[in-house]
């Protein structure tokens, strides 16, 4: 091979230089021009043909021509001179013309790079989130709302999408009216570099949710994993939650975050919700109240005036709060601690309000508590029931196993599915059943024939899931509504005997559903969505969704009304507390069967204020939180 020549290193140099953009062009085309000027001025001097007779002056004239100025003087002078400048003026040409062109691309690919969304967000305490899916908009509605009082609040969206798309679909989804700075920035999630754009370090929160994908929890991890490394030499406050589809992926996420992640699994969240929401039709509603910003919300509260007191006593201290358990000093939160648990300086409680400015004391010593209304007889046990689920998908073995927790022996739960892989599924995963008996048939949910033969009448409560698995999110929320549609019919023939929950995957489908008139929904999307969000902007709400979720922790219930007080009595809701607090449970609303709707306001009264006098029906309920 030739040894290559000075020539070619040389050229090899320049070529190089001039493909790292656009500054080593101009800095060549300034040597080009001192070049050009300085070889002409030396010509022109020694030549002496420039009216021009010092060099400094003559270097500055040419200077000036060069760049497009045109210089008097040319009048009589000879042809040499004015070959020369004509020269010059060609040279000129070619290098301001270059010079232009340089800039003008410069410009551009800035213009383009900022519309693309690659510029660096300089912004501090703000919120970013880490990907793209339709779970976005609803976290979007609920930090906007969360951030309404704040004046500088700013959320950025980082994924791999057009950024012009991104702010359009969020201009319509949100139709407009945004109050908090929404910035979208383009790049890879897993991407330390494309990570720089969003500034984490000084971040207040990280969400991560799961895209949608074949493996979206592989997605979840690498951005965690790019996070670890762009953020490796700074120090970053942000605390992460992020979201995980799959159980045995939790403690590689936990140990890809480093201790600074809070994991949802969303699962475990659908499962127990769909199992407590189909047999207490209404309770979804009761979740989303205390999920979402709009309404009321789960606050930290220290009280040095309450140090000392059991929590029995914490119960009756706030008029317009409801006390739900304790976060003692440097521990974890206690959703429903033992009555006699004392209060200790430092601990703070965990309460339910409409917002932080109305949590204050009653300042009551004494309560008007009608003893003689209050029922004490134990609550009645429920006999076996008959469950009809009807579609198939990953979460269906879940929430069977979860329906296992609540239901009395000897109950019986009938799987409809045009699944092949159904008994597949319920024999490996809900072999552990203990109150319940499995009973699986093929058949297509969506029609009338099959429905018809199922005895839908004899069945207690049915729960329709949808088929997300092998179905797109619209199709199958259409299969679900279909199927909705036959089942009200039949209720309305049977004088609506059994109750029905539905699940939808996307929440524009909701009204839809509403039409049909289901007893409650579903909405995966949005209670995760909720759950991201909530946790994004206060960290220590993980552990008690945590505790809320979990099989072994508290849990929300609707009991009747007539459990607790005797019915047709005005009482105020102190009694209630009372009622509950007697059998150690905590009261944190109630429910009018009256004003029941799920196209308005479900008859949910979360968080009542306790002095106002209610009067109880037959079918009202009390929202409870119990043990297990």
């Amino acid at each position: 091979m030739k040894k290559p020549t000075l020539f070619d290193r040389m050229r090899y140099a320049f070529d190089n230089s001039l493909s790292r953009g656009t500054l080593p062009l101009i800095g060549w085309l300034a040597v080009a021009s001192a070049v050009l000027v300085l070889v002409s001025a030396l010509l022109l001097s020694v030549l002496g043909v420039s009216p021009v007779h010092r060099f400094i002056d003559l270097v500055w004239m040419l200077t000036l021509h060069t760049l497009g100025k045109t210089i008097p003087g040319s009048q009589g002078a000879g042809w040499v001179y004015l070959i020369l400048m004509l020269l010059i003026t060609f040279g000129g040409i070619f290098i301001t013309g270059t010079l232009i062109a340089a800039l003008t691309e410069m410009v551009r690919k800035k213009i383009a790079d900022l519309r693309e969304g690659r510029s660096r967000v300089i912004e501090s305490r703000h919120t970013v989130i880490l990907g793209w899916s339709p779970q976005v908009i609803i976290i979007l509605r609920e930090l906007m709302t969360a951030m309404a009082s704040e004046a500088r609040s700013c959320v950025v969206v980082l994924a791999d999408r057009d950024k012009a798309e991104m702010d359009q679909e969020i201009r319509q989804a949100l139709h407009g009216r945004i109050k908090t700075r929404i910035v979208c920035r383009r790049g890879v999630p897993s991407n330390p570099i494309d990570l720089n754009l969003a500034n984490l370090v000084q971040a207040h929160s990280i969400i991560i949710p799961a895209p949608e994908g074949d493996d979206p929890d592989s997605e979840v991890i690498r951005a965690l994993l790019a996070i670890r490394l762009c953020t490796a030499n700074e120090p970053m406050d942000a605390h992460i939650v992020a979201e995980i589809k799959r159980p045995w992926n939790i403690n590689v996420a936990r140990l890809a975050g480093e201790g600074r992640v809070e994991v949802v699994w969303a699962g475990d969240l659908i499962s127990r919700m769909t199992a407590q929401a189909c047999r207490e039709p209404g309770l979804s509603a009761v979740y989303s109240e205390l999920l979402d910003f709009a309404g009321d919300e789960i606050y930290f509260r220290q009280e040095p005036t309450l140090v000392g007191r059991t929590f029995a006593y914490t119960l009756l201290a706030y008029d317009t709060s409801t006390v739900i358990g304790v976060l003692p000093k440097g521990g974890v939160p206690e959703l429903k601690p033992p009555m006699d648990t004392v209060l200790r300086d430092g601990d703070s409680l965990i309460v339910i309000a409409e917002d932080d400015s109305t949590i204050k004391l009653s300042g009551r010593t004494s309560w008007d508590i009608r003893s003689d209304l209050i029922v004490r007889s134990a609550r009645s046990f429920r006999p076996p029931e008959r469950i009809l689920v009807l579609g198939w998908n990953w979460l269906a073995a879940s929430i069977i196993n979860e329906l296992d927790h609540y239901v009395a022996p000897g109950s019986l739960v009938s799987v409809v599915s045009d699944q092949p892989r159904t008994r597949t599924d319920i024999r490996r995963q809900c072999g552990a059943l203990v109150n319940l008996t499995v009973r699986v048939r093929s058949g297509n949910t969506a029609d009338r024939e099959t429905l018809e033969g199922l005895d839908i009448p004899s069945y207690h409560h049915v729960a329709v899931l949808c088929y997300c698995d092998s179905l797109s999110r619209h199709a199958a929320d259409a299969k679900t509504l279909v199927t909705l549609l036959h089942l009200r019919e039949f209720a309305e023939r049977a004088g609506h005997t059994f109750s029905i929950v539905t699940e939808i995957l996307d929440i524009r489908n909701r009204e839809l559903a509403a039409s049909a008139r289901a007893d409650d929904f579903i909405v995966s999307e949005q209670y995760i969505s909720l759950a991201l969000a909530q946790i994004s902007e206060h960290r220590a709400l993980a552990a008690v969704f945590a505790d809320l979720f979990n099989p072994e922790g508290s849990e929300i219930h609707l009991r009747p009304a007539g459990d607790y007080v005797v019915l047709g009595q005005p009482v105020d809701f102190y009694t209630v507390l009372d009622a509950a607090r007697a059998r150690g449970e905590v009261a944190l609303g109630y429910r009018k069967a009256a004003r029941s709707n799920l196209g308005t306001d479900s008859g949910l009264n979360l968080n009542p204020v306790k002095s106002a006098p209610i009067t109880f029906a037959e079918a009202d309920h009390i929202i409870i939180l119990a043990d297990a």
